[in-house]
């Protein structure tokens, strides 16, 4: 199943992807695809309905309705740093020992194809297509990483954008230079993991101004999702809606010679296979 929000910012309705151009409304049966939504079960309540509601017809279409972020603004907003080794090399660092854990500010989450802002006083701001996982129950001290897999509601589409001077040349904290207004969109749908026969051999690429930057694919993470999953539930409690972006793939601007950063004008378009594609105009600062 794909889970998708549409609307204006703020006032989004939660639908199931049938096709390219149709959906189902589910805003009658769900409140929103949130916390109590996929605490309480999440997708596996709506397949009948929506079989039902595709037989009988009742489908409608995107036509030009505005795509939101596929989960409402999560509880926390979870990233693992340097998780492929190519990645690693380009930025100079060591292949680490065990994830790397830093923090996004939930409020950064907006939709697909909505504008990314380039803050104010930045000089270095950068992009990076990664693979979200989404928690689906509240989740903490896994006995093992296969348990993993019944703790995850899906997967989505991220761009984790970063301002590389506010993370790196600003006492090292990382959260500095991805927490700024529009750095996470996601989307366009959350796949439930069964839409994903393998979630360690899924295409990812990038591209800005149409010159491609980034190809990559999940098979070359140094930790795969499950047992990232199991790694951050010994830390800390795991709540349902919870996103956890991954880690990116080389050929982010930080690790070009010259480096290369985003400019106001400037269009990312980005991929994962099974996971849709995203398209965002970059904005100067308020």
């Amino acid at each position: 199943m794909y889970l998708m929000r549409i609307g204006a910012p703020g006032a989004e309705k939660p639908v199931v992807r049938v096709d390219d151009s149709s959906y189902v409304d589910v805003s009658d049966l769900v409140t929103d695809f949130d916390e109590s939504f996929f605490g309480s079960g999440g997708a596996a309540g709506l397949a009948g309905p929506v079989a039902e509601r595709i037989a009988a017809g009742r489908t409608e279409s995107f036509g030009s309705q505005r795509i939101g972020a596929p989960i409402a603004r999560p509880h926390q907003l979870l990233c693992i740093g340097l998780n492929y080794r190519d990645h690693a090399a380009e930025t100079g660092q060591a292949v680490p020992d065990e994830p790397i854990l830093f923090t996004k500010s939930p409020n950064t989450l907006i939709g697909p194809n909505d504008d990314i802002r380039i803050p104010r006083g930045s000089t270095k701001t950068d992009w990076e297509v990664e693979l979200g996982i989404v928690i689906g129950s509240r989740t903490s001290y896994l006995d093992s990483v296969a348990d993993a897999a019944a703790v995850i509601a899906g997967y989505v589409l991220v761009n984790d954008v970063s301002e590389r001077a506010f993370q790196m040349e600003r006492g090292g904290q990382w959260s500095k230079g991805k927490s700024a207004e529009t750095f996470n969109p996601a989307g366009p749908w959350l796949a439930t993991p069964d839409e994903i026969p393998d979630v360690l051999d899924l295409d990812m690429t990038l591209d800005v101004n149409g010159v491609r930057r980034q190809t990559g694919n999940t098979r070359t993470m140094i930790f795969d999702p499950f047992f990232i999953v199991h790694h951050l539930s010994q830390f800390m409690v795991l709540e349902p809606g919870d996103l956890i972006n991954t880690g990116t793939p080389p050929g982010v601007g930080m690790g070009f010679r010259p480096q290369v950063w985003l400019q106001a004008g400037d269009v990312v378009e980005l991929s994962i296979s099974r996971l849709g594609t995203a398209r965002q105009s970059v904005i100067g600062p308020r």
